[in-house]
């Protein structure tokens, strides 16, 4: 075998074997980096949500970390407060749905948006938050708009359990 037919030999064994791995690697790492940026998003969402919790409890005379929503008694400038800081929840939340839900999500993204709507349910629970939500949603994204409906309307009739409720004895 000369010199030239083995360089071919292994050009051939290069090509049938190399470029292959190669493919692999290069998506492999591309499916890695896009989980990395998945779950950097993720982090700068949940450091502004606890950002957001913050102003919440700076404001804490307005009372919206209660399940069961504020005193209806609240001054006009209260009242003024409460609806801002609803649009600064409004604004993460629309911007919790524009980056991390998808129709078809892997079981990651899922589990990532899952933290989102139980916060998005979780809020819309609130009688004096639901009523904002007609002039809060002026101007949002259409489907993020749709949604954040959709689970208002699906939580408008939840109860908390009562701790000595039997269906929470187990």
């Amino acid at each position: 075998m000369t010199l030239i037919e083995r360089f071919e030999l292994i050009s051939y064994i290069v090509t049938i074997f190399g470029l292959p791995l190669a493919i692999f690697v290069f998506v492999y790492e591309q499916r890695r980096e896009r989980r990395n940026e998945d779950e950097e998003i993720f982090q700068k969402l949940s450091d502004e949500y606890r950002e957001f919790l913050k102003l919440v409890l700076d404001n804490a005379d307005l009372q919206l970390l209660r399940r069961d929503g504020a005193r209806q008694d609240l001054t006009e400038e209260q009242k003024e407060r409460r609806f801002a800081i609803f649009g600064i929840l409004i604004s993460l939340f629309e911007r919790a749905y524009l980056l991390v839900y998808e129709e078809e999500m892997d079981k990651q993204t899922s589990r990532l948006w899952q933290s989102w709507e139980d916060y998005m349910r979780e809020w819309v629970r609130r009688a004096d938050f639901r009523s904002a939500l007609p002039e809060l949603l002026e101007g949002e994204d259409e489907a993020f708009t749709h949604h954040i409906r959709r689970l208002a309307e699906e939580e408008k009739n939840w109860k908390p359990m009562k701790t000595g409720d039997p269906a929470t004895a187990a």
